[in-house]
């Protein structure tokens, strides 16, 4: 017997404008029935686990231990570009001259996630 990842839970201040945001990164929709002032919230992902977003009362206080790492469609830099108008801060460049690597941003809660180089830039990069 196995367990089945069935979400990734996201503690934040407010579930309802936090999963707006992760719906704006994944283009994927917000369960249905979600609301402003839910405590609960779900982002609906086409393949795998959902993204869960739970109130709770405590801040954020220290570095997460797990976070997500995204892979884009079009170019990293230019995903790292549209993440940041959509609300998102940059921590840290991790980004190598010879397009390895990753970018460390934070959502509006100041959860960190890593935009890793995309299929087309893995292609340059093998030119």
């Amino acid at each position: 017997m196995v367990s089945i990842l069935q979400n990734v839970a996201i503690d934040c201040a407010n579930a309802y404008e936090l999963a707006q945001f992760w719906s704006g990164v994944t283009g994927r929709p917000l369960y249905p029935d979600s609301k402003p002032g839910h405590q609960e919230t779900l982002v609906m992902l086409e393949e795998g686990p959902v993204l869960y977003f739970n109130q709770v009362p405590e801040p954020k206080t220290i570095k997460n231990r797990i976070h997500l790492c995204l892979r884009p469609e079009t170019s990293r830099d230019e995903e790292v570009d549209r993440l940041l108008a959509l609300g998102a801060t940059f921590v840290t460049d991790r980004r190598n001259p010879d397009g390895s690597g990753w970018a460390v941003l934070a959502d509006p809660e100041g959860n960190e996630f890593c935009v890793l180089h995309s299929d087309s830039d893995r292609a340059a990069m093998d030119s």
